[in-house]
């Protein structure tokens, strides 16, 4: 047997240009990857994300075994098992892993001894964000997003911005028009590996069969970027923070779990907008929006991620109920919006952003859900979902659980912004316009309550004083109080 050093590759690092196997030869480096059975078992993830991630391990071990390199592919009980069993029966020389994406593997890593090879994942290392931050006293999205787009250089002019502006928010804030037309998401015909590991996976796992909506390979990855890039980013921008009943993906690029484990890089979805704008096939707040969210938002959350781990069990508002049952598929909700984002989270795994943050999210919150129950329910149900996407996200954005650190204000709202940027109020019960009555939107009875709750922590901010000041001069918030009372216990044994 050949001594080589072993390659330990994550099941997020699916991309041979990345960290240590950007520089590994058959001729020197053994492969190794674990499925560990304890995580798969452990939790309720969604089926399709399971299947996801799975088989596109499963077919990058093959795609190195075809280009020479010995790959031990091991399926243990646990993780470290798993290590632990190859470094017996191998004896390599050393073990090198890229830079984990999450903190409790890079310590179980660290622990075993493994050495790691700075990560070159993202386009602002972890290490590059700490400096950027420094001692400043307020991190913000739009200082750091225009020192990216400096350092990059995409959508720039010289020192100028493409187009004379920095950002195109003010254009890209349309609702959709009513049976809007998009075209359909590229598929892929499931093939027997797709069924074997479809096979495997635990009949009473959450969510619908996999349909080979998410591509599992590099090249079907590839393939839906261009479809992307050609047929959908041109209404992108616009309609960006729009919903819809009948068109679930609108023009959203649906690219963030390619990246999210390496079948895709931002700097090549970055280049290929970049160059789709500079060729006169995307308009400006197109290009500039997508942008914003790869080397801004993205990054940005990346960045916090390691900068703020307490930020992960933070909860400012005293949070504490349960996740309700219509979330869990153990019930139902007669809110048409919240309905029918869990049926296309059921479907898909997977909703764009808007809902995730101003239904699910902001329900959450009036809900009074523990911030650490919808991080984890989240982590679970999203095929996107990683430990470093949904801390900052849900805990400093989403939930404003870390009291303001990430997010000035809570992102929440009554019925009327659900109403002004989607259809689904017109075919609901309840009327987003009323916070008290048997037809009084939940989200409008629960929004004043919140308000009135947690007025102590929130009065103060300068940026709630307008909501404050309308809260004042309600009359009738003895009723509010007593059909908020009634909305959340309906909500929790599903009666509504």
């Amino acid at each position: 047997m050949t001594t080589k050093r072993t390659v330990l590759v994550l099941g997020d690092q699916l991309n041979t240009g990345i960290g240590a196997m950007s520089h590994s030869t058959p001729d020197d480096t053994r492969v190794l990857m674990v499925e560990s059975e304890a995580t798969i078992s452990g939790r309720s993830f969604h089926k399709q994300r399971l299947h996801f991630v799975l088989t596109a391990m499963r077919r990058f071990a093959r795609d190195l075994e075809s280009s020479g390199f010995e790959v031990d592919y091991r399926i243990s009980d646990d993780f470290r098992s798993g290590i632990e069993a190859h470094l017996a029966q191998h004896k390599p020389t050393e073990v090198v892993a890229t830079e984990p994406n999450s903190r409790r593997i890079e310590k179980l890593l660290a622990d075993l001894g493994v050495g790691f090879v700075r990560s070159n994942q993202f386009l602002c290392h972890r290490d590059d964000f700490a400096d950027w931050a420094g001692d400043r006293d307020r991190l913000r999205l739009e200082d750091f997003y225009r020192w990216q787009r400096r350092k990059l250089g995409y959508l720039m002019v010289g020192d100028a911005p493409a187009g004379g502006r920095w950002n195109y928010d003010h254009e890209n804030r349309e609702p959709a028009p009513v049976g809007m037309d998009t075209p359909d998401p590229v598929e892929s015909r499931l093939d027997e590996l797709d069924k074997e590991v479809i096979g495997a996976l635990d009949d009473n796992l959450q969510g619908a069969e996999p349909i080979g909506l998410w591509a599992t390979t590099r090249r079907g990855a590839l393939a839906r970027l261009r479809h992307f890039i050609d047929e959908v980013l041109p209404d992108f921008g616009r309609y960006e923070d729009a919903m819809l009943s009948t068109n679930w993906a609108i023009a959203h690029s649906m690219l963030s779990p390619y990246l999210n484990i390496g079948l895709l890089v931002p700097g090549e979805v970055c280049d290929a907008v970049e160059e789709a704008y500079l060729a006169g096939r995307v308009p400006i707040n197109s290009a500039e929006g997508f942008i914003r969210q790869v080397i801004g938002w993205r990054e940005f959350v990346w960045g916090i991620y390691w900068l703020w781990p307490e930020q992960e069990n933070a909860n400012e508002l005293g949070l504490r109920r349960h996740v309700p049952p219509a979330w869990t598929g153990e019930g139902q909700t007669r809110m048409a919006c919240v309905s029918d984002v869990l049926s296309s989270l059921e479907q898909r795994a997977w909703i764009h952003h808007i809902p995730r943050l101003m239904v699910l999210s902001n329900f959450a919150n009036l809900y009074g859900i523990d911030p650490r129950r919808v991080r984890r329910w989240m982590r679970e149900v999203y095929i996107d979902g990683a430990d470093w996407v949904m801390g900052p996200n849900v805990m400093g954005m989403g939930m404003w659980a870390d009291g303001g650190r990430m997010s000035t204000k809570p992102y929440v709202s009554g019925g009327a912004y659900i109403n002004r940027m989607s259809d689904y109020c017109s075919g609901c019960e309840f009327n987003p316009r009323k916070r008290v009555g048997d037809d009084a939107c939940p989200f409008t009875t629960l929004y004043w309550a919140f308000l009135d709750q947690h007025r102590e922590p929130l009065a103060k901010n300068a940026r709630m004083a307008r909501q404050y000041q309308t809260l004042d001069r309600l009359t009738d918030m003895d009723a509010v109080r007593d059909r908020a009372e009634y909305v959340v216990s309906a909500v929790g044994d599903g009666r509504l």
